[in-house]
């Protein structure tokens, strides 16, 4: 879009409502993140009343090293593709 409209990076992405640092740093992806993603799953789908923060003890306890905020975001995310069971 910049090219073609001839403008700034910084006028383009204040068009388009988005940070201009966006458009420079590409998203570093985590090897682990389907492996966890499934784990999350799998113990919301075992434990379907547990918030993310049961869960994060949880996958603590099985030996994962985890923020509860990475927890939280993949199970949101799941839950908004409704991978998740329906109780939860």
């Amino acid at each position: 879009m910049q090219r073609h409209l001839h403008v700034s990076e910084h006028f383009a992405c204040q068009v388009l409502g988005q940070h201009h640092s966006t458009q420079r740093k590409l998203p570093r992806g985590r090897t682990d993140e389907d492996t966890l993603t499934r784990s999350i799953i799998a113990l919301a789908s075992e434990y379907g009343r547990y918030g993310y923060r049961r869960i994060w003890a949880l996958l603590r306890e099985q030996g994962w090293n985890i923020s509860v905020s990475r927890v939280e975001r993949i199970r949101r995310r799941a839950t908004e593709r409704s991978e998740l069971l329906e109780g939860i």
